[in-house]
């Protein structure tokens, strides 16, 4: 068999590179319209006619002259000091027709590494819609390297360039080229351009109109709180009847279960153990799909780069810049990635200051906790218009944790991460409506992903978690009613023995020995104490769907009078919520960004202190 060929996918952000890579390999990249979309590299390979190609799709930047960590690892591939020292046989620069005078300076410092180039330019049709017209047969003998225009998010001219691909051995190097300080590369581009551009690109009337808006120093934070407004209160509320259906579905298999296996251990075990220990996070899938395409759809649509320019402002006062807030944005769908996304900030301390309050953001694996206790404890009481109590609560937990994050930060740069932060700048795309099909894929990669945690953490969680709560055996009286009997089993188990052994850290919260050992439970994964609850609070899905769960948690116990959870410790335990560092592959990724148990170390003992004072202050005031 041939010997594949390998190619590296270059370009400045925002140029849809990503957007191309999904096109030509199949795979399904986040794409997004703001810079730190793609962190690292991805691979993926395709085939034409025999030859098969492997393309590496590489962080954006805007010179080689690295300044930041993403933009030092696509220095490094292309010279050949990254991948085992394997060399692209080419590059495939990738360029935004629209904004080529940015690009064309670092396609200059791409020809003098000497590697065959082709350049793509994609937006082409948004250049025709704005009156822009470019010679693109005099653009490639000025180049000197062959140029292919595609349409990525609809496919337009990416066959053509598929089949080009393999032809790397024919791109035409350039003759002359500029030197390689700045000024000659831009003084080239610039050159080139005016002798390429048959009409200028005029200024697109929407971006400007709504700019005004949306970029002005107070209305523009008053939309954005608007928006943040509507965000939360969507995922609380289109979300509630896909959650009933799917409660309904889970706890009707379980039933089923029961009901056609003969009794014994491994019957509970299917029924209790997996598909309703599973099955209690499975049912947040509605929210968490929702949370993703709001996301996704923002940031594609360029909104979220103007929310990165507003909030510039109140980054600078923490010390910070607006790539360090594209990172903390990025957390709220997992603190990972997040973090992961912080490479694209030039300064060390900026970047540090940024992973040590990253997991402040409200993640998705929160969600399900908040959901389940603010369904319990506070009212779906109207305020105004289509918000409801339930839906400020949940926006107000969101914000706390970004403005605790931006409040850390500032007293880390102010303290022991103190220096002076790099210049910050950020393109400004024109506004795009996004491509339906990349919004439903990116949701769809994104729930995968978390079914695959449900089917891998949570399943094996869940199934540990029923042992612990089932063992030793404890053989109740024959007059005993079953739900007695379950109660004093788990009353006397493993877990509660665990559960008792934390009560003199946690009771001064109001938390009791089953809400200690859901928290044992959330280091693995925060969604398990969801699980935990399910199981310990003995959940039979009477009520056929979401509510019944939640209503279970505040209803007085027939024994005691007592219900399960007070409103003052489901406050403590919220707010507990935002700041415990309860996520094992966070800790394991700041190990490996910062290169040292030292960081995550310190997170872990900070965080958890804040968050055992937060929750006492909330559970006294509640009280």
């Amino acid at each position: 068999m041939a010997k594949p060929i390998h190619l590296a996918l270059v370009g400045s952000p925002n140029s849809g590179k990503t957007t191309l890579f999904n096109a030509l390999t199949g795979l399904s990249g986040k794409t997004g319209n703001y810079p730190g979309v793609t962190v690292d590299r991805r691979r993926g390979h395709f085939h034409v006619d025999d030859k098969e190609v492997h393309l590496s799709d590489l962080p954006g930047s805007y010179s080689l002259h690295a300044i930041s960590e993403d933009e030092a690892v696509t220095s490094k591939v292309l010279r050949g000091d990254m991948d085992g020292g394997i060399v692209p046989d080419g590059v495939v620069f990738v360029a935004d027709a629209t904004t080529l005078e940015r690009s064309l300076p670092m396609l200059a410092d791409v020809l003098h590494i000497g590697r065959p180039t082709l350049l793509v330019l994609t937006m082409v049709d948004e250049l025709k819609v704005r009156g822009g017209d470019l010679d693109l047969f005099k653009l490639q003998a000025e180049l000197g390297i062959p140029i292919v225009g595609v349409v990525g998010n609809k496919g337009l001219g990416i066959d053509d360039l598929r089949m080009r691909l393999p032809d790397f051995a024919n791109w035409v190097q350039p003759k002359t080229l500029p030197e390689r300080d700045t000024e000659s590369r831009f003084a080239w581009a610039d050159a080139i351009l005016e002798k390429v551009t048959r009409h200028p690109l005029s200024e697109s009337p929407l971006t400007r109109r709504m700019d005004k808006v949306l970029l002005h120093p107070v209305i523009g934070i008053i939309v954005f709180a608007a928006f943040l407004a509507l965000f939360f209160q969507a995922i609380f509320s289109w979300a509630a009847p896909a959650m009933d259906l799917f409660s309904g579905w889970m706890d009707g298999a379980a039933d089923w279960v029961l009901a056609t296996f003969p009794e014994s251990l491994m019957t509970d075990l299917l029924a209790d153990g997996v598909i309703r220990g599973v099955g209690a996070v499975i049912v947040f899938v509605p929210q968490i799909a929702l949370l993703f395409a709001l996301i996704f759809f923002f940031e594609a649509s360029g909104y979220m780069s103007r929310a990165a320019f507003v909030v510039d402002r109140v980054m600078g006062w923490a010390g910070l810049e607006g790539r360090c807030f594209i990172s903390l944005l990025s957390s709220y769908a997992c603190a990972v990635p997040g973090i992961m996304a912080t490479r694209t900030i030039p300064s060390p301390r900026d970047r540090l200051a940024t992973i040590l309050v990253a997991p402040f953001a409200t993640c998705s694996a929160r969600l399900p906790v908040y959901a389940i206790l603010i369904s319990a404890f506070i009212p779906d009481t109207q305020v105004f218009g289509p918000f409801t109590l339930q839906g400020l609560t949940l926006m107000g937990l969101y914000i706390l944790g970004g403005v605790s994050a931006v409040t850390f930060a500032a007293v880390f740069k102010r303290g022991m991460l103190r220096g002076a932060s790099l210049p910050f700048y950020l393109e400004l795309p024109p506004y795009r409506f996004p491509s339906l099909k990349s919004v439903v894929l990116q949701v769809f990669r994104r729930v995968t992903v978390f079914l695959k945690d449900a089917g891998s953490v949570i399943l094996v969680g869940s199934i540990v978690l029923w042992f612990l709560l089932n063992f030793p055996r404890h053989e109740a009286p024959a007059d005993v009613s079953p739900a007695l009997a379950h109660k004093a089993q788990i009353e006397q188990s493993y877990a509660a023995d665990i559960g008792h052994a934390l009560e003199p850290v946690f009771e001064p919260l109001g938390f009791d020995w089953r809400i200690n050992v859901g928290l044992v439970g959330s280091f693995a994964a925060r969604e398990l104490m969801v699980s935990t609850l399910a199981q310990v609070y003995a959940y039979e899905g009477e009520d056929e769907d979401f509510a019944g769960f939640s209503d279970l948690l505040s209803k007085p116990d027939p024994e005691t009078g007592e219900p399960p959870m007070t409103f003052a410790s489901a406050v403590a335990l919220m707010l507990f919520f935002v700041y415990a560092l309860l996520c094992l592959s966070t800790v394991a990724v700041i190990k490996r960004e910062t290169n040292s148990w030292k960081w995550p170390m310190f997170m872990m003992g900070y965080m958890s202190l804040v968050a055992w004072v937060a929750g006492w202050i909330g559970y006294m005031l509640a009280s």
